[in-house]
């Protein structure tokens, strides 16, 4: 076993558990899809009153499974290694889809559904 061997080994780890990560946030996002109540965004608060339950959990559940695939394209720098520049670009761009998708859940999907 080469040194380099570990490096790899250990950023394909690293990768996996994104991946894993993001792909249980697009399970969220189905699991809203179908829910009968209205889906909650927020942690620990009670969801407004919903004109149409349907069409929020549905505009919910793809937002988070829009978020959850972005999410995982955005880990593929993960994959070059330890001492990467490009990692960079995962951190800013995680931030960046954070922020984009709480304005889309706050201003497009609460202003459409809000009673």
């Amino acid at each position: 076993m080469k040194k380099g061997d570990i490096i790899v080994s250990g950023a394909v780890f690293g990768f996996s558990i994104w991946i894993i990560i993001g792909f249980g946030i697009v399970l969220l996002g189905i699991i809203d899809i179908f829910s009968k109540k209205p889906a909650r965004f927020w942690a620990n608060s009670e969801p407004f009153e919903v004109k149409d339950v349907r069409g929020y959990n549905r505009a919910t559940g793809l937002l988070f499974i829009a978020y959850g695939l972005i999410f995982n394209l955005l880990g593929i720098p993960l994959l070059m290694g330890q001492n990467n520049p490009f990692i960079i670009l995962s951190m800013v761009g995680v931030m960046f889809e954070t922020i984009v998708m709480m304005a889309v859940y706050s201003i497009v999907i609460t202003k459409k559904y809000k009673k």
